[in-house]
Formats: C-alpha cells, structure tokens, sequence
C-alpha cells in the first residue's frame, strides 16, 4: 500500500486485548442484578459497538436485543463502576503492536486512535498500557454523534489532523471498521486477531459492493507486518 499521512488505528481487538476486564465487569454487573452470567465466549462476540450496546446485549442475551428500559438504566451506572475499578487490570498489548507503532512513527506517518469504547475508559487505557503517546489524536464512541461504523470518527480526525481522507488508513480488527473505513472513502487493513463478533474478518460474505462493504484490502497477523505491507 502508499504510505499514508495518517493512520487511524482501534483500539480493543487491535491493539489491546481488553476482553478479560469487560468479561468480568459485564458479569459483575449482571450478578449484581440477580441475572445469569454470560461468560467470555458470549461477551467476545458482543463486543465493537460500544459499553451501551455491549450492556444491551448482556442484559438481553442477544446481539440485538433491547432490554427494558429501567433495567437498562439500573444496569450502565453498575457496568461503569465495575469497569472503571478494573479498566486495564487484565488487559495487555498484542504481541507485534509496539513494534508496528514504532515503525510508523519511524517512516513519519501520524497516528490517531478511534474506538467506539467511551473516553473515560479510552484514555486511562491507553496511558496504562503505554502507548497514549503514539498518537496524535484520540476520538472516542461517546466524543461523536455517530461512532463506527458511521464515517463521523474517522472523517473527523482526519479533518483535525488536516489530512486529507484519501491519505489516511484505517486499521481495526471487525466488520464495524471495515464498513466506518468504506463509508469514509480510506483504505482498511484489518488484523485477524481480535473480536468481530466471533467471526473470522476477510471472508467472503456477499459480491460486488455487499462483499467490499465486508472485506478488508489487507489482513495481517501482526502490526509488525506493517513494514512488509506500507
């Protein structure tokens, strides 16, 4: 691929694995409201919309169920303070990830980090795991009207960073950044690690526009194989 300008890189699945300390909050939370716990199978495929959608499908048992309203509402402030106390505390950075940053930054292409998960768990992340300071910008699922796989985040950082779209590349892990990067008009890479509701990214769901809309322009193992694709 050209080099880019900028690369826009998510966040949970892509460069931390973080699933350990959802799994546990999302459970937590479901214990304390005298639910039936989920398990870390269930709670891998339900994350990559962001902490309301992920509490919505726990709550509902469903990728796209709707769950009362009351108890929705009894549910989100219980999942922040649970995840909150533990937000990092058995979340680790992939193999390959510093490795990759590093050679970025080497070749002077500016880096942004976009997720659906909100700020108040984004930055403290970051900092925690060590590398918030790759990054040039940070745009967060609760910072934008419209998080992935809308465009909004994606469009917007490249607009602060005064960068042209058609110079910037989206890296992610799932269907969400496919269909953000798609809808933004920038090329995507996509790891094979990561979420993706429970399926393997780069397959060959649908034809023409359906299929683009799904499938990645690369898939790498690794960030470290950066250096051998840009």
């Amino acid at each position: 691929m050209q080099s880019p300008q900028l690369m826009l890189i998510d966040l949970d699945g892509t460069l931390i694995d973080s699933m350990a300390d959802l799994a546990y909050s999302v459970d937590q939370m479901l214990i304390q409201l005298s639910m039936p716990v989920r398990g870390v199978a269930a709670i891998t495929e339900w994350v990559g919309n962001g902490a309301e959608r992920l509490v919505k499908r726990a709550l509902s048992n469903s990728m796209d169920g709707e769950p009362d309203d009351d108890l929705f509402q009894t549910a989100m402030p219980i999942f922040n303070v649970t995840y909150a106390a533990c937000n990092g505390a058995h979340s680790y950075v992939y193999d390959g990830v510093i490795e990759g940053l590093d050679y970025l930054r080497q070749q002077g292409i500016r880096m942004g980090c976009i997720t659906n998960k909100p700020a108040a768990f984004t930055t403290p992340l970051l900092k925690l795991m060590g590398i918030a300071d790759y990054f040039d910008i940070t745009i967060s699922g609760d910072e934008v009207e419209r998080p992935k796989p809308d465009a909004q985040p994606l469009l917007l950082a490249a607009e602060k960073m005064q960068i042209d779209p058609r110079h910037t590349i989206m890296l992610g892990d799932s269907m969400v950044d496919v269909k953000a990067a798609r809808a933004a008009g920038m090329p995507i890479i996509c790891v094979s690690y990561g979420y993706n509701h429970g399926q393997a990214i780069g397959g060959q769901e649908g034809r023409g526009q359906e299929r683009r809309s799904h499938v990645p322009d690369a898939v790498i193992d690794s960030l470290a194989e950066l250096k051998t694709l840009i």
